[in-house]
């Protein structure tokens, strides 16, 4: 049951990173769930970093979301090249 919440919650947060930074990206259902996964362990790697969250604390879904959208933002600038 847990990761069927992780796909959904996967899902979410990578089509609300999508609506933020609308564009041309590679889309589909599981791309999108992959983008929310992904921001989620950047949230927290970065959070962790800087201290904003406790070793083994996961981020939130407002950092899972701006995780993502960095991602997105990452993406946009390898390929625009």
């Amino acid at each position: 049951m847990n990761i069927l919440w992780i796909i959904i919650i996967g899902f979410v947060v990578g089509f609300i990173a999508k609506l933020l930074m609308p564009g041309r990206d590679p889309g589909g259902f599981i791309i999108t769930i992959l983008l929310g996964i992904a921001g989620s362990f950047v949230a927290t790697y970065i959070g962790q970093h800087f201290g904003w969250y406790r070793q083994g604390q996961p981020a939130g879904f407002i950092g899972a979301i701006l995780g993502a959208v960095l991602i997105l933002a990452v993406y946009r600038l390898i390929t625009r090249r």
